[in-house]
């Protein structure tokens, strides 16, 4: 009788522990570990099974949602609900509540089941046409692209159209050089700022500016080189002799068609002053590295200009880099160039200085030619540092 007792005894202890661990297991959080949308059907798997009466289902409107809370459990991780759309939201809504919303653009009535033969899974039908997988994917972030590094941003350029308003400039065929150096000094303005430099123009429009406006904005804009651009001219008896393009660069001179030629475009502005006030002046910026650095700028645009245009045209002429007291490159202490883009005088020369195409390719090499010496000038300070 006492064996029996001891048997019973054991028999009961397991029994209960059975139980207690039967209760343990069923009561024990279950855990949503994926989620898909599959034929028009929101799929929920889960890490055991579950009943029915775990789900609580009501339904909010403005805007129409069918909200299901799934209780005693909860997401196995943050990225479950990844790539379910904008439609479809879950969440952890409480410790043990996983919530899930469908919202729709209509009041539609949700078909929602258990598989049979898996406890496992759980179905939620979707409204027609309103959610698919593939159309509601959630947008990736946009990145924000890095801003492209510009070397030129602090290399002004200083553009001076020749002449303008009253002062017409030199005359040939009827056509003014005041408009032709505008239209190419417009051009290198675009041309620079695609490179990335910032340019001020003394002038944008027809009007004339006085010695001294022109010769001071370079030093106040702090600009790192001032071109000014001209167009030349000779008298009827050479016009259909003398053409090509040159450079000048400021210095005093005993060439003769130099002095003409810087006598020519000084004369509208020089008015009023004496030859011994414009000598001692000119005197007095000669010397020292700008004039240096002039004559390298001059060299490295002329060679670029040059190239660019004989690429389309015949007959080009390189007139070379010349230096000649040209007033308008007294003011400024920055490395400072005179371009004689052309003869408005000789017939073929005008004919293609007033093309778009012909413009373009003298803006062009400038712009080239500027960008060349910067590089260039870089290089001997970095060697000289």
């Amino acid at each position: 009788m006492e064996k029996i007792n001891k048997i019973m005894s054991i028999l009961s202890r397991w029994f209960f522990l059975i139980l207690l661990i039967n209760t343990l297991l069923f009561s024990a959080v279950n855990i949503l570990s994926k989620a898909t949308v599959k034929k028009g059907e929101l799929n929920l798997f889960f890490s055991k099974t579950f009943h029915t009466k775990n789900i609580r289902h009501f339904i909010l409107s403005k805007p129409h949602r069918e909200v299901y809370d799934f209780k005693n459990t909860r997401l196995a991780h943050k990225k479950v609900p990844l790539g379910l759309g904008k439609y479809v939201r879950m969440a952890q809504y409480k410790k043990d509540i996983v919530r899930v919303v469908i919202t729709a653009t209509k009041g539609y009535k949700p078909v929602a089941y258990q598989p049979m033969l898996s406890g496992k899974k759980y179905h939620i039908s979707l409204p027609k046409g309103g959610i698919s997988k593939s159309r509601y994917k959630r947008p990736k972030k946009k990145k924000k692209k890095a801003k492209a590094y510009n070397p030129h941003k602090h290399e002004l350029i200083v553009i001076d159209a020749g002449h303008g308003g009253h002062d017409t400039g030199a005359i040939g065929g009827r056509k003014r050089e005041k408009d032709l150096v505008l239209q190419v000094a417009k051009r290198l303005e675009r041309q620079l700022k695609k490179r990335g430099h910032p340019v001020y123009m003394t002038r944008k429009r027809d009007k004339f500016l006085k010695l001294r406006q022109r010769t001071k904005i370079a030093d106040k804009k702090k600009a790192v080189v001032f071109i000014s651009i001209h167009a030349n001219s000779v008298p009827k008896k050479q016009r259909n002799k003398v053409h090509g393009i040159e450079t000048f660069f400021l210095q005093n001179t005993r060439d003769a068609k130099s002095q003409r030629i810087a006598a020519r475009e000084n004369k509208s502005v020089l008015k009023g002053t004496t030859k011994l006030s414009q000598n001692v002046i000119i005197d007095s910026v000669l010397t020292g590295p700008k004039i240096v650095e002039s004559n390298k700028l001059a060299i490295d645009v002329q060679r670029r200009m040059i190239t660019n245009l004989r690429t389309k045209y015949r007959g080009v002429k390189d007139s070379g880099v010349r230096h000649a007291p040209f007033w308008v490159l007294v003011g400024a202490s920055r490395p400072s160039i005179l371009i004689e883009v052309g003869y408005i005088s000789h017939p073929r020369e005008r004919k293609r200085l007033f093309t778009a195409q012909y413009q373009e390719l003298i803006a062009k090499g400038i712009a080239e030619g500027i960008d060349s010496y910067l590089k260039n000038r870089k290089k001997e300070i970095d060697f000289l540092e």
